[in-house]
């Protein structure tokens, strides 16, 4: 299965295709393929990005890449009741219509093995309240690109409060201008400042 870690790595979709495929042809199950290969090689697609050792348009490829994997494997996984490593329900707040970094953390927490519920953009706070009510546990996601749009991810907040289901949904928050200390000030969880940063931090949520 080392192919397919390769592969990932280095962008190539068709020898992703075929490492899968004869992994999985040969009685390999599909969650040591996840487990092993897929997830493990993710995190280093991670690693090499925080440390500009490849760049937006190799980690793109790379998650195509995944994605292409976890398609011939994903059948198997549901068949052999592989548990997911959590529940994200993740989108772009109200009014903000940019998706590059959303669908990067998307790829991401997909690739190591997270059930992801993508809201897509524009999502109003009743939306993500409704999706984080469906299971307890639920991390929710939101990601802001304008100074402009940045309120509304404490409008979110306010409203899973009001929900009542606040303490036991967990949010991180992300997008070039958020940071740490906005995170802090409008009470999230966590805050990632990158695809890969966000996965830990989503990590370390599913953990507490």
């Amino acid at each position: 299965m080392a192919e397919l870690y390769d592969a990932i790595l280095s962008g190539n979709i068709s020898g992703a295709q075929e490492a899968a495929s004869t992994s999985l042809g040969g009685g390999q199950p599909a969650g040591d393929i996840l487990h092993q290969e897929i997830i493990p090689a993710m995190e280093e697609v991670g690693r090499r990005f925080e440390a500009n050792e490849i760049f937006v348009p190799q980690l793109l490829l790379s998650e195509h890449t995944m994605k292409t994997a976890m398609k011939i494997i994903a059948a198997a996984l549901v068949d052999s009741g592989v548990e997911s490593a959590g529940r994200v329900v993740i989108g772009t707040v109200e009014s903000d219509l940019h998706s590059i970094g959303k669908n990067l953390v998307c790829s991401m927490l997909e690739g190591c093995g997270f059930e992801v519920i993508d809201l897509g953009i524009d999502v109003k706070p009743q939306a993500f309240v409704e999706k984080a009510k469906e299971k307890e546990g639920t991390i929710v996601a939101l990601s802001a690109l304008l100074t402009t749009t940045m309120p509304n991810m404490k409008v979110v907040i306010d409203a899973l409060v009001e929900a009542g289901i606040r303490d036991t949904t967990k949010v991180i928050i992300g997008g070039a201008p958020v940071n740490q200390a906005y995170a802090d000030q409008i009470g999230a969880d966590g805050y990632g400042e990158n695809a890969s940063a966000a996965i830990r931090a989503v990590r370390t949520l599913v953990a507490s």
